[in-house]
């Protein structure tokens, strides 16, 4: 498996993202869902990684959106298919290593509460529980971490 900084607007990165929007709207009403699409993962500001088996199949993808005060996590998702494998721990710390690289010296992110894989993930990685930051509501449907980078 490999991990590499792409572009989002390839065919099956865009596949990988309808894969996940279809996930996170069959969890959470569409008020929830607090997804970037692809354009936005195409901006400067966006750090955008994808995991790709040996033969080059696109297995997950994950970005960081770097702000003046923070990274934000975001479109993190692993094919169910490549799950158990690393390439969700592995695409976080790629995306880490890059954001501290480029200054950043905190992550924060938003995630659901039924996504207990993702919550043991980032728990593993030293991700802590926090209040809503940003523009996000304080909503039971959404639960808020962050990781210093320093």
């Amino acid at each position: 498996m490999q991990i590499s900084f792409e572009t989002a607007d390839q065919p099956d990165v865009r596949a990988l993202i309808a894969e996940l929007d279809a996930y996170l709207y069959s969890l959470f009403p569409a008020e929830n869902v607090y997804a970037l699409d692809v354009s936005s993962l195409t901006q400067p500001n966006v750090l955008f990684a994808v995991a790709r088996a040996n033969d080059g199949a696109a297995l997950g993808c994950a970005a960081i959106v770097v702000t003046p005060a923070y990274g934000e996590v975001k479109r993190m998702y692993v094919r169910p298919a490549a799950r158990g494998q690393g390439a969700a721990r592995r695409l976080l710390e790629t995306l880490e290593l890059r954001a501290r690289a480029e200054g950043c010296t905190a992550l924060m992110l938003e995630t659901g509460p039924t996504m207990p894989e993702a919550l043991a993930l980032y728990e593993r990685l030293g991700y802590k529980y926090r209040g809503p930051f940003g523009d996000y509501p304080d909503d039971p449907l959404s639960v808020f971490m962050a990781k210093a980078l320093a």
